[in-house]
């Protein structure tokens, strides 16, 4: 929890605690290794998150739904503000290490899963306009630009896209509420079919939304309790050897070789907050130390 905190309230932020939020971020995507962490963060229950910035109130809610919202979170603000690839990059990771074991995952939790994915989608589409018009005027230095923001975007797409395969492969029967979504979403996945990066990870999602989708046809328009009563009873019987396997979803934690140039900053810059020792902020050379606040 406090981990998640700190990752939670650096994005938001976006402060001189970033080394702080990076630091949150490589423990949580270490411990998204772990397969027994992934299992038993679903099958524990936290109250009243009252720190978690969300559009209505969180009151109960699973630890591993409470990682899965920070993350997206987390992902949704880089993509709109920061930009920041390595940011991106890992929280994707820690999700696609820990999508396996996605179970019971809130109604809160799936919408945020899916309206990420589709404003990386929209953010997408902008973004390859901009590089075709700016190909037409020949700005070479400008297109480039554009092409990596449009490459990071298609990882970032696919990325979501394998996760949502290894939840359906995985544990399709104690997610309910993400056929539900995807079922209300159904038009966003129908626009990945003539996309030819996006194509082999479509199937198995259009195979369960079409499946689905039979069932509650009759269903009355607005009744979401009736069809999620027929959600549940179709998920027990849906045999997912119908469903095309992919390669388990794992991702490291891998140090780079220039660490030093990020800890060392960090480490000196908790000695001055936290010690008792006296410093001159204004000959400290590291970082600016003169918007520390001095230790209470």
């Amino acid at each position: 929890m406090p981990v998640l905190k700190i990752l939670h309230e650096g994005v938001a932020s976006l402060s001189s605690n970033s080394h702080h939020m990076y630091l949150a971020l490589i423990v949580m995507l270490i411990l998204s290794e772990d397969d027994f962490f992934c299992k038993i963060i679903h099958e524990t229950t936290i109250k009243d998150v009252d720190w978690l910035e969300s559009d209505r109130p969180v009151r109960e809610i699973s630890l591993g739904g409470l990682c899965v919202l920070v993350f997206v979170r987390t992902i949704h603000k880089n993509a709109i503000r920061m930009r920041d690839r390595y940011l991106h990059t890992n929280c994707l990771a820690a999700l696609a290490n820990m999508s396996s074991c996605f179970k019971n995952l809130a109604p809160i939790v799936c919408q945020k899963i899916v309206a990420l994915l589709e404003l990386l989608t929209k953010r997408h589409v902008k973004m390859v306009e901009q590089m075709r018009l700016t190909s037409e005027r020949e700005k070479d230095g400008q297109s480039l630009s554009y092409h990596d923001d449009v490459t990071a975007l298609e990882e970032g797409i696919r990325t979501l896209l394998e996760i949502i395969n290894s939840v359906l492969c995985g544990n399709l029967r104690n997610n309910p509420h993400l056929i539900y979504t995807l079922l209300y979403h159904r038009s966003l996945f129908d626009s990945y079919q003539q996309h030819p990066m996006f194509q082999d990870l479509l199937a198995n999602i259009m195979l369960v939304i079409s499946h689905f989708s039979s069932k509650v046809v009759n269903v009355k328009a607005g009744d979401g309790a009736a069809m999620m009563e027929i959600i549940e009873k179709e998920a027990i019987v849906l045999p997912t050897d119908r469903l095309a396997k992919f390669p388990e979803l794992r991702f490291r934690y891998v140090e780079d070789e220039n660490t030093v140039d990020f800890f060392v900053p960090y480490v000196w810059r908790l000695t001055i907050q936290h010690s008792t020792i006296p410093f001159e902020g204004s000959r400290v050379k590291l970082f600016n130390a003169r918007v520390i606040s001095s230790p209470d």
